[in-house]
């Protein structure tokens, strides 16, 4: 584990400031106008969050590193919770340009663009928080993740949410993972409802299907589609659109 180091000694800037809040303030040069900027009485130095004219978006996170200097943000919608944007940097005025894009209602790919730190999701904004739209988000954001990934089995398992995702049945499910393991729920977030089968991958390079979390009790697929025709054929019939969990 990486050693913990005193705020005091990474921060000295912000440590003279006060709070992040103030430091991002005096970095960013008159960037940030009178964007609401605060930081927690408890942890000042360590964590800051700047509010969206966008009801839509929870506040923008930015925490200091304790092991190395540096900051991490994260952007969420108010509804499901889950990250629109992330991102990690040493620059302080990229975080501040950062911030003032996610207060505006900048679109999330010009976020990017005045701060090329940040990492987008794969997320859109649902501001009516369609569920079929929340849908296809979740997928669109599964997608690209499965591509970011750097395990060695990160092709097989791929291949695996490309197959789902073919899939029309599936598709129209709201999907979710735990420990990298592909589940199906007929609500969204914030309250699942899970249906159907567990879709996994095996470290022999098969692919699993059971009926409970992990366990691969239906049986191991050579092939991602193999295993997704089987999860495909074990649906239940009359699932109906999906709802908002919540």
């Amino acid at each position: 584990m990486p050693t913990l180091a005193d705020p005091a000694v990474l921060y000295p800037d912000v440590t003279a400031c006060g709070s992040l809040a103030t430091a991002l303030r005096a970095e960013a040069e008159g960037c940030l106008g009178v964007v609401p900027v605060t930081s927690p009485g408890s942890d000042p130095l360590l964590h800051a969050t700047v509010a969206s004219t966008l009801p839509h978006r929870e506040l923008l996170q930015i925490s200091a590193w304790r092991h190395e200097r540096g900051w991490s943000i994260r952007g969420e919608d108010p509804f499901q919770n889950m990250a629109l944007i992330d991102g990690r940097t040493d620059d302080l005025t990229e975080v501040a340009r950062a911030a003032r894009a996610w207060h505006d209602g900048a679109d999330l790919d010009d976020i990017r663009r005045v701060a090329p730190f940040v990492h987008l999701s794969g997320r859109f904004e649902v501001p009516d928080r369609d569920p079929v739209r929340l849908t296809e988000s979740e997928w669109q954001s599964m997608r690209k993740e499965a591509g970011e990934l750097e395990y060695a089995w990160q092709e097989k398992y791929q291949a695996l949410i490309e197959a789902a995702h073919a899939q029309p049945a599936l598709r129209a499910l709201y999907p979710f993972t735990s420990h990298w393991a592909l589940r199906f729920s007929t609500t969204t977030r914030p309250h699942l409802t899970a249906v159907g089968v567990c879709l996994t991958t095996s470290s022999d390079g098969t692919y699993g299907v059971g009926r409970t979390f992990i366990t691969p009790d239906l049986g191991l697929f050579a092939t991602a589609h193999e295993a997704v025709a089987a999860a495909v054929h074990r649906l239940p019939s009359g699932l109906g659109p999906v709802r908002l969990g919540g």
